[in-house]
């Protein structure tokens, strides 16, 4: 069968799943609301609103005076404008603490989103006790970051842990997960992909559940390969959860203290340092309240950008 044929059976097996599509879908009626229900509406929202607003929006707004002052966590000291912000980004530990968390946030939701999307395809699958599987494979993400940030430190912690034994029984020496600079980022790294993973797992699979066989049949009737299914159907139609979870595994790779401090304490000599950890410590170590605070909004207005460039692609991601 020709390739154009199965790109054609590829997008009418899209097409076909699409709400609204040729032939089907409601027309789009907007609903008109009374002068008086609008008002009801609006009186109804207002202590909410209310809330939120005093809830998030004073935090905030005391940020912001710490961030443009030079006191401590006692008092708020003068008042320095912008000098925070300055004397942050000229600082070669803010941008060591920056890479460090790029690498670590890429690291950590693509190497996630891969095991987690491989996980949840296999589940699709018959695999004998397919149940206590599932219940297994969520045991990281449910498992309390304390116990398992312990387990990890008994495993790698020492030379005598259990796996740097394996290694110097099998003749490739010692390795020190912990000590050494690389091997401790590394070894964060594939915590946090170990953490996070059955997250992605449960996101991907709850998209999969939406997508329905019938696609898959159509599909196959065309010729279509299993990669072409998987990168032209599979992919396509779980776009819009795939860039949520990105989004939400971003902002939680960005703002993840505990996974890094209770397992390296930032260390060795600042290589696993992130921009949070680097904020705890300049404001609760160093006692340098406002540029701590003047990290943390640098890190805010970074996860604003990245989840509206995000959120555009998910409104871009329609299926065809």
């Amino acid at each position: 069968m020709s390739t154009t044929t199965t790109k054609s059976g590829l997008a009418r097996a899209r097409q076909g799943l699409a709400p609204g599509g040729p032939g089907g879908g409601a027309p789009n009626r907007k609903s008109k609301l009374s002068a008086q229900t609008r008002r009801t509406f609006f009186w109804l929202l207002l202590p909410s609103i209310v809330l939120l607003i005093l809830i998030n929006g004073y935090p905030l707004i005391y940020a912001g005076v710490q961030a443009t002052h030079d006191g401590s966590l006692i008092e708020t000291g003068n008042f320095v404008g912008v000098d925070n912000f300055a004397s942050v980004v000229a600082s070669e530990a803010f941008w060591k603490a920056a890479r460090f968390t790029l690498l670590f946030t890429i690291v950590g939701v693509f190497g996630s989103w891969a095991v987690g999307l491989g996980l949840a395809l296999l589940l699709r699958t018959k695999i004998p006790a397919g149940g206590l599987f599932k219940v297994l494979l969520l045991l990281p993400w449910v498992v309390p970051i304390v116990v398992s940030s312990t387990a990890w430190n008994w495993l790698v912690g020492t030379p005598d842990s259990l796996i740097p034994a394996m290694f110097r029984n099998l003749g490739l020496g010692t390795p020190l997960f912990l000590a050494d600079p690389t091997l401790a980022a590394i070894t964060v790294m594939v915590f946090k992909v170990w953490v996070s993973f059955p997250f992605m797992m449960m996101m991907t699979s709850a998209a999969l559940a939406s997508v329905d066989g019938t696609v898959y049949e159509a599909a196959s009737m065309d010729g279509a390969s299993r990669w072409q299914q998987f990168s032209q159907i599979t992919l396509p139609l779980t776009a819009r959860s795939t860039y949520i979870s990105w989004i939400l595994m971003t902002i939680f790779c960005v703002n993840d203290f505990p996974t890094i401090y209770l397992l390296t304490g930032g260390g060795p000599v600042d290589a696993t340092t992130s921009l949070v950890v680097l904020a705890y410590r300049t404001v609760f170590q160093d006692f340098q309240t406002g540029p701590g605070v003047a990290i943390a909004f640098l890190m805010t207005i970074t996860l604003v950008v990245v989840s509206v460039l995000l959120y555009r692609q998910i409104r871009k991601s329609s299926v065809e």
